[in-house]
Parts: structure tokens; C-alpha cells; sequence
């Protein structure tokens, strides 16, 4: 006797674990505008599959921790020790822009060669840590929408004496500040938000976003106070970027924009004198 067998119905999955891609909104006129808005903003990232190696741990003593993400955290300490301590190019004052170029081409190095060089010698794909497309769509509307925001809100705090003063002796011309900015930022954003924080996510979840906000901060004192703690919710917000799109790409973009416009109406503001 035969029995008919009914073909099970199709399931929308949150995300595919072999591509890592996030789920996404069919097309039909049941879908509104504030879902997709809803789906935008907190609709499943690209997913963090951990692989062996990122569930190895390591026994210190009765401590027990995630042997590549603490390894990459110890590095990425160092790395930013060495940033602070020692320069290899000359440097022409703290705020001069051969100073910030200099500094650009030793962190593209420091911060980007070698901490790649570390994925290829362990045999990682770099995609994993923040330098594959990730989810293109997602990234400049976000990204684009963040940086339409926050733009006019620097130009205003750029007047703010502190800030106008610490920044705009570093402006030199619009191109030249635009790529010293890209050399250093897009470096910054691939060691803290790329190889350290893709690894902690996949070790300890969500909160290695909070995690690599640390660093982050660290190397922001010294900067003026509002700049400085403005790095605590900056920090979050980038590595919100990043996890969301699962590629350093959206949060590099925004910190690049906020960078240069500072730097450029700090200088503008300067030589339009004081208020009054």
C-alpha cells in the first residue's frame, strides 16, 4: 500500500551557516517600509561561525580562555605600545600633516601589514576578520545614513575652542588630509574592529564588540576630554557597524568622514576668527 508524502514546506532560515550571509526580506507588498527599516537595523548580521581553532582554550593555571582571541588581544596591546612609544619616520610635531602622514604610512604597516601577515602565516582567511564585502547593501545604507548625520554635528563641535585648536594646525589641503586619514583610520579599523574584535565576537559573542572598545579608547587619552570620552559610544557604534555588516568596510568609511570633516572645519573655523 502506498502513502502519498506531503513535500515539507520551505523555511526561512536566519542566515546560512555555510555563507555566513544574513537572512533577508522577500520582496512582496505584505512587507512594509518599517520592516525593512526593522530588518535594516536589527535584522540577523552575517553569522560568526566559530571553527576549531576559535573554540580552543587555553589553561592558564585554572584559567581557562580562548586561546586565539586572547593571543590576538595580547597582540593587538603591543602593537598599539609600539604605535605610541617609537617612530620610525620622522615627525615634525604632534599636529603637523607631515607628522599625521608619517603616522599613517607606520600604522598601514604596523596595524594593517602585520597583523595580516599574522592571518596568512596561521593560515586564517582574512575574510573572517572584517576584509571580505560582508553585506554590501547594509553597509552603505547605514554607513551612508551615519556619516549624513553626524557630518553637520562635527562641523558644530569643530568651533568648540579645544577641538578647533587641536585640530585645525593639521590641516593642510582636502586630498592630502583625506588620504593621510585613510592610510591611518583604515588600518586603525582593521586591527581593533577586524582581527582583534572578529575573533573575540566568535570566542565570547556580542560583547567582544564592547570589548574592543578598550583599546580603542586607551589610545584616545591624551586628546582633548570631549574627543576622548566621545571614543566610548564612537567605539560602539563602529564595532556595531562592523558586526552588522560582518566587514570593517562601513565603520573605516565613517571614521575617515568624521576625521577629515574635523580636521577641515577646525581649520575653517580658525580662520574665520572667533565669534562676535
Amino acid at each position: 500500500m502506498s502513502h502519498a508524502v506531503e513535500a515539507p514546506l520551505p523555511v526561512a532560515l536566519p542566515g546560512s551557516v555555510e555563507t555566513g550571509c544574513p537572512a533577508r526580506l522577500v520582496a512582496c507588498p505584505a512587507v512594509t517600509p518599517r520592516a525593512r527599516l526593522a530588518e535594516l537595523f536589527v535584522g540577523d548580521p552575517p553569522i560568526a561561525v566559530p571553527s576549531a581553532r576559535d573554540r580552543v582554550e587555553l589553561n592558564l593555571l585554572g584559567l581557562r580562555v580562548p586561546a586565539l582571541a586572547t593571543a590576538f588581544l595580547l597582540i593587538a596591546c603591543v602593537l598599539l605600545m609600539l604605535d605610541r612609544n617609537y617612530d620610525v619616520l620622522p615627525r615634525f610635531g604632534p599636529l603637523d600633516p607631515r607628522s599625521l602622514r608619517n603616522q599613517g604610512i607606520e600604522r598601514l604597516v604596523l596595524f594593517g601589514f602585520v597583523p595580516l601577515g599574522i592571518l596568512l602565516a596561521l593560515r586564517e582567511d582574512p575574510r573572517r576578520y572584517g576584509l571580505g564585502r560582508g553585506d554590501v547593501g547594509r553597509a552603505m545604507t547605514i554607513g551612508g545614513l551615519a556619516i549624513l548625520v553626524t557630518v553637520p554635528v562635527i562641523v558644530i563641535v569643530a568651533a568648540i575652542p579645544a577641538i578647533r585648536d587641536w585640530y585645525g594646525p593639521s590641516m593642510s589641503t582636502v586630498p592630502d588630509v583625506l588620504l593621510s586619514n585613510v592610510l591611518d583610520l583604515v588600518s586603525t579599523e582593521f586591527l581593533l574592529r577586524g582581527f582583534l574584535m572578529f575573533a573575540l565576537v566568535r570566542a565570547i559573542g556580542p560583547f567582544g564588540v564592547v570589548v574592543a572598545v578598550v583599546p580603542f579608547f586607551m589610545i584616545h587619552i591624551g586628546k582633548p576630554d570631549l574627543e576622548a570620552l566621545s571614543t566610548l559610544a564612537g567605539g560602539l557604534v563602529f564595532g556595531w557597524l562592523n558586526w552588522r555588516t560582518g566587514a570593517i568596510w562601513a565603520s573605516a568609511a565613517y571614521h575617515v568622514a568624521i576625521q577629515t570633516t574635523v580636521i577641515v572645519a577646525a581649520a575653517a573655523w580658525t580662520v574665520a576668527g572667533p565669534a562676535g
